[in-house]
């Protein structure tokens, strides 16, 4: 068992209050309120969610959730989060089920083992890492049933996007699923430079453009944590691209609008 390491901290630790923050995430002004009739569509094949606190970011994320919610439930959900913790590879799989306040979050089990052939399974290389983790409970809020396949990439290289992209369809083949890419956007600018930098990065994503997305954050030194991730989503099979919701930790926390960090969900589609 995978347990948690950021509950209490980036989302409360208590199940009936990590439920009242996740709905209040969706019915929260910056967010898209709470999700309706699913449209069993399948279209989806990604989507870019950020990362950080839930009160500062969950009411982003939440428009990711809640187009993932009706659009349809996949089959499993592969996680990608970036590595803050330093680990020693350059991706890593968890094989061992999730722990959240709402509940065991279990791995799908045969795509696990499949993808164990290209990428190792080390748990313990999970074990503080809050990039996946706080896309756990927001995925057991819009599916009781879910499997998740985790993995953190240490190389964000666009080689090692490559590789992670072409293991997850061969893993998953057979099975209806679905990327999940976690990322912040730039960290601790200004609220316009945040939204300058923010919107190059989405403007790359929103025309498919992988190579461009690594070079105007290379050249802008823009501080996207999770450009490997998003990489990754940009690379499994889409065709089209939406843009749901851009808002900074300014527009959520009211608190220092030169130091905020910024934050996107953008839904990807077969």
């Amino acid at each position: 068992m995978r347990y948690p390491a950021v509950a209490g901290r980036f989302y409360p630790s208590d199940r009936s209050m990590l439920l009242k923050e996740i709905e209040f995430c969706f019915k929260h002004t910056l967010g898209p309120g709470i999700p309706k009739e699913y449209r069993n569509d399948h279209r989806l094949v990604s989507a870019i969610v950020p990362h950080a606190g839930y009160k500062a970011s969950g009411m982003n994320a939440a428009h990711a959730y809640k187009e993932i919610a009706e659009d349809g439930l996949p089959d499993l959900y592969v996680v990608v989060g970036p590595d803050h913790r330093g680990i020693p590879y350059d991706a890593v799989l968890c094989g061992e089920p999730y722990l959240t306040p709402l509940g065991t979050c279990d791995v799908h089990e045969i795509v696990i083992k499949r993808m164990r052939r290209i990428i190792p399974d080390d748990p313990h290389a999970h074990r503080y890492e809050h990039s996946v983790e706080v896309q756990i409970p927001f995925i057991q809020y819009i599916d009781r049933n879910a499997k998740i396949v985790p993995i953190i990439m240490g190389d964000q290289s666009l080689e090692c996007a490559r590789r992670i992209s072409e293991a997850i369809a061969e893993a998953c083949d057979g099975y209806r699923y679905l990327v999940i890419a976690s990322s912040d956007l730039s960290h601790y600018v200004s609220k316009g430079t945040a939204f300058e930098e923010g919107r190059k990065v989405i403007d790359k994503i929103c025309s498919l453009d992988v190579h461009g997305m690594y070079h105007i954050i290379s050249e802008n030194n823009i501080t996207a944590c999770g450009y490997g991730p998003m990489a990754v989503a940009m690379m499994v099979s889409c065709s089209s691209v939406k843009e749901l919701k851009y808002t900074d930790s300014y527009d959520s926390l009211m608190v220092d609008e030169n130091e905020v960090v910024g934050y996107c969900s953008v839904a990807l589609y077969r």
